[in-house]
C-alpha cells in the first residue's frame, strides 16, 4: 500500500508538471511570418519572371506558395493566409500566398494543452483525495485510537483492549500499548490480591488469638470461683474481655473489607434475647427487667455482638448501672438499652456510629472506635436500625423487626 501511493503521487506529479511545461513552451512559440523574407521572394520572383511560370521559385525558409493570375492583395488574420501580389511591369501576374493553417494549429494545439491541464488538475485533485483517505486511514484515526485508549488508561479503566489492525503499519505499535494495559490490570490484581491475602492473614490471627484470651478469662472466672474474688483476678478478668472485645472489632471489620462478613437472619424470641443480655452483664450493672414476648428477625451471632458491643461500652464509659426496655413501634420491636453517664455532646451523637470515631470521652481509654460502628451495620443488614441518645445518659436504641 504505501508503495503503490508513492508512486501513484509521483505519477500525477510529474503529469501535471508536463503539462506544464508543453503549455509554458507553445506560449513562447512564435508563429509570425517572416515577412521580409516575403518580400525577398516576391522580388526574387518578379526579377526572375516568367521563370516562376515554370516552377522554378526562389527557395526559402518560409513555405508559400506561387498563384499565376488575379488574388486579393496583401491580407493577414487569424484565420486567413497571407497573400503578396507580385507585378511585373507594372501588370499583376500571380500572388504568393502563406498559409495560415500553422496558426491555426497552435490555437488547437494550446486549446488540447489545457483541456489535458485540467484534466490532470482533476486528476491530481483526486490524488490528493486518495492520499488524504489513505494518512486518515492509516495514521490519524490509530492515533485518535491511541488518544481515546491512553485517556481511559489514566482514569484506570484497563478492562477493554485497544483494538488493532494488523495490516496496518502501526499495528506493533498499537499492540505494545495493550500489552502495557494487560500488564498494568495484571499488576493491579497482583495489588488487590496482595491487600486480599493481608487482611486474610489478620483476619485469621484474629480468630486464632481469641482462643487463648477465652481460655485466659474462664481460668481467672475458675480460680475466682474456687478461692474467692480478688482484685487482682478481677483485674485480669477485665483486661482479657477488652482484649477478647477489641480483637473482634478487628476480626469485624477485617472481614466487612473482605466483603465476607455475613449476616443471615432467622428468628429469634424474646427468651433467647433476655439470654443474650444477661450473658453480656458479666458485672451485673443490669437492673431487673422482664421483655414483652415476641419472635423477631435477627442474625443471633452478630446480635449478641451488638449487644456485647453496647453494654462493654457503658461499662467502660459510664461505669453505671444499665437499664433496659422494650416496646414495639407499627413492625418493630425496640430495645433500648440505657446507662446514667455523662452522655456525649449533641454534635458528637451522630458520628458515634462512623467508622474509627471516638467521642471526647473515650480519651485515655482502649478502644478503636470500631464497636458502634459495627453494631450499626449489622443491624441495617438485619433490616433494622441503631440510633443513639444523650439524655441524662446514653442510650441506644434497637429497632429488630418482627
Amino acid at each position: 500500500m504505501k508503495g503503490s501511493m508513492k508512486w501513484l503521487l509521483l505519477f500525477f506529479l510529474a503529469l501535471a508538471l508536463a503539462t506544464c511545461a508543453s503549455i509554458a513552451w507553445t506560449m513562447t512559440l512564435d508563429y509570425e511570418v517572416d515577412r521580409v523574407e516575403l518580400n525577398r521572394v516576391a522580388r526574387a520572383v518578379e526579377a526572375n519572371w516568367p521563370d516562376a511560370l515554370q516552377g522554378q521559385l526562389p527557395e526559402s525558409h518560409v513555405h508559400y506558395l506561387f498563384i499565376e493570375g488575379e488574388a486579393p492583395v496583401y491580407t493577414q488574420s487569424e484565420s486567413e493566409d497571407i497573400r503578396i501580389a507580385i507585378y511585373v511591369d507594372s501588370e499583376r501576374v500571380g500572388t504568393i500566398v502563406v498559409s495560415n493553417e500553422a496558426t491555426n494549429q497552435l490555437v488547437h494545439m494550446r486549446a488540447q494543452l489545457l483541456i489535458v491541464f485540467v484534466a490532470a488538475l482533476v486528476l491530481l485533485a483526486i490524488g490528493a483525495g486518495l492520499y488524504a483517505l489513505y494518512l486518515q486511514r492509516t495514521i490519524l484515526r490509530p492515533f485518535r485510537k491511541l488518544e481515546t485508549f491512553a485517556s481511559s488508561v489514566a482514569q484506570g479503566d484497563l478492562d477493554f483492549p485497544l483494538e488493532m489492525d494488523k495490516e496496518n503499519r502501526f499495528g506493533a505499535f498499537t499492540e505494545s500499548f495493550d500489552l502495557m494495559r494487560e500488564e498494568l490490570a495484571l499488576a493491579r490484581e497482583n495489588e488487590r490480591l496482595a491487600n486480599v491475602s493481608k487482611k486474610e492473614l489478620v483476619a485469621s490471627l484474629s480468630h486464632d488469638i481469641k482462643t487463648p484470651v477465652a481460655s485466659i478469662k474462664a481460668i481467672s472466672e475458675l480460680h475466682q470461683a474456687k478461692y474467692g474474688a480478688s482484685s487482682e483476678m478481677e483485674t485480669i478478668t477485665g483486661k482479657a474481655d477488652q482484649v477478647d472485645q477489641l480483637i473482634s472489632n478487628m476480626f469485624s471489620a477485617t472481614l466487612e473489607e473482605l466483603q465476607q462478613l455475613e449476616v443471615s437472619t432467622g428468628e429469634v424470641t424474646s427468651t433467647e434475647l433476655e439470654k443474650y443480655i444477661r450473658s453480656s452483664d458479666h458485672q451485673n450493672k443490669i437492673h431487673p427487667f422482664n421483655l414483652p414476648e415476641c419472635v423477631i428477625t435477627a442474625d443471633s451471632l452478630r446480635l449478641q455482638q451488638v449487644i456485647d458491643n453496647i453494654i462493654g461500652n457503658s461499662y467502660k464509659y459510664a461505669g453505671t448501672s444499665i437499664e433496659v426496655t422494650g416496646s414495639f413501634e407499627e413492625s418493630f420491636f425496640v430495645l433500648v438499652i440505657r446507662d446514667f453517664g455523662l452522655g456525649v455532646s449533641s454534635e458528637e451523637l451522630p458520628l458515634l456510629t462512623e467508622k474509627y470515631y471516638r467521642a471526647d470521652n473515650a480519651e485515655g481509654k482502649n478502644g478503636a472506635g470500631l464497636g458502634l460502628y459495627l453494631s450499626h451495620y449489622f443491624l441495617t443488614k438485619m433490616g433494622g436500625s441503631l440510633t443513639v441518645e444523650s439524655h441524662e445518659g446514653l442510650q441506644v436504641i434497637l429497632r429488630l423487626k418482627i
